[in-house]
């Protein structure tokens, strides 16, 4: 028997997985950021995890964001500048905001 899931569910449930793996609450924290809206750069992440007292690395705010962009699926990257800019998409903005309520 073929159960069909829809895009939104497999989000859904790739996000729930995510999160369960956020021992310091760093993944969540981007992800409210990402929802806020705007468009950034690592850097801007960067700064702003380094603002809200996490102890991170460029290149581990780096690695965590194209996880988002690749395995997630739900960052829209634009590469035509000197920095990828990313933004999430419009699409899945409700999920996120879904999950985040509830995890």
């Amino acid at each position: 028997m073929f159960v069909l899931e829809t895009i939104e569910e497999r989000v859904k449930a790739r996000l729930i997985k995510y999160l369960g793996r956020d021992d310091t609450g760093i993944r969540k924290v981007v992800l409210k950021l990402f929802l806020e809206g705007g468009m950034f750069t690592t850097g801007d992440v960067y700064e702003y995890l380094h603002k809200t007292d996490f102890d991170v690395s460029y290149r581990g705010v780096s690695a965590m964001v194209g996880l988002m962009n690749t395995r997630l699926g739900i960052l829209s990257i634009n590469v035509t500048g000197d920095h990828n800019i990313y933004s999430l998409k419009e699409d899945y903005k409700g999920i996120v905001q879904s999950v985040l309520e509830n995890y």
